[in-house]
């Protein structure tokens, strides 16, 4: 597999995906940029976000436990000086009307432990801890 990032001026540069999308990225205005498009480090914060919750609501639908609103906040703390890396990630899982608070428990536990890459690669550099919340 190979993925191919365009430069488009500036700071912006364009990514085109495997699976056949783009996304968009570029810069502050302090930075060179236009201030144009997500930052590359928020993208990260957004992989992680969607994996798990992608991974969570595949889960409850296997088990016929969905709630009737689900979320996901993410909490974080980057390192001051250069690489400024996540040192701290807090995922809230915030679930509304959750039929089954253990199978929610599990289904965020299965993503955590087992599943979610991003999450299994953002541990390796990152404090990543979690909690559940429920509406």
């Amino acid at each position: 597999m190979s993925l191919n990032i365009q430069w488009k001026g500036n700071m912006k540069f364009i990514a085109h995906t495997p699976s056949g999308h783009e996304v968009m990225m570029d810069s502050s205005v302090e930075s060179g940029g236009n201030d144009t498009a997500a930052r590359p480090m928020e993208l990260l914060l957004v992989s992680l976000a969607g994996c798990t919750a992608m991974d969570v609501i595949s889960i409850l639908k296997k088990m016929k436990a969905l709630p009737d609103d689900f979320h996901i906040e993410i909490e974080y703390e980057r390192a001051p000086e250069h690489p400024k890396i996540y040192t701290k990630i807090l995922l809230k899982y915030i679930f509304k009307n959750a039929p089954s608070k253990a199978k929610a428990e599990k289904a965020v536990e299965l993503s955590q432990n087992k599943y979610c890459s991003v999450s299994a690669m953002l541990k390796k550099a990152s404090n990543l801890t979690y909690e559940l919340v429920f509406d």
